[in-house]
């Protein structure tokens, strides 16, 4: 009986794990392209304009395709006027991307994000700037 009662304790317990919340915490970050801008030879300044995507983000990364960049700064600029600018300074080859930039303030919504940069490979095509967000 006793054996018994025990089986039922540990078939009981299993079945509670297999519910519990910390397995939506192993889910990995969702992150959403939020747009593309194709940029220019030399010194210059660019912003991407978020319409496509509704949303609350908690990060940004900028990824690079074709062409190497050297990025100086972005600015985030959130849909309540709220503008964060941070400094970069990163060269990033074709194909490469940004480190992850956390946006101030938890879960907001971006409105663009405007980036300078210098290229200095004229040879290749122009580098593609992609927006991710992070949910």
């Amino acid at each position: 009986m006793k054996f018994r009662l025990l089986a039922f304790v540990v078939a009981i317990a299993a079945l509670a794990m297999s519910f519990s919340l910390p397995n939506a915490a192993i889910q990995p970050p969702r992150w959403e392209k939020l747009g593309e801008r194709k940029v220019n030879y030399g010194v210059d300044r660019d912003e991407i304009v978020v319409t496509a995507a509704e949303g609350r983000f908690t990060a940004i990364k900028l990824m690079v395709k074709r062409s190497p960049i050297n990025l100086h700064k972005v600015a985030i600029h959130f849909a309540n006027g709220g503008v964060d600018e941070v400094e970069v300074r990163n060269d990033i080859p074709a194909g490469g991307e940004t480190r992850v930039i956390d946006i101030n303030g938890g879960r907001r919504v971006i409105q663009k994000v405007v980036f300078w940069y210098d290229t200095k490979n004229r040879a290749n095509d122009r580098a593609v700037v992609e927006l991710w967000g992070r949910h």
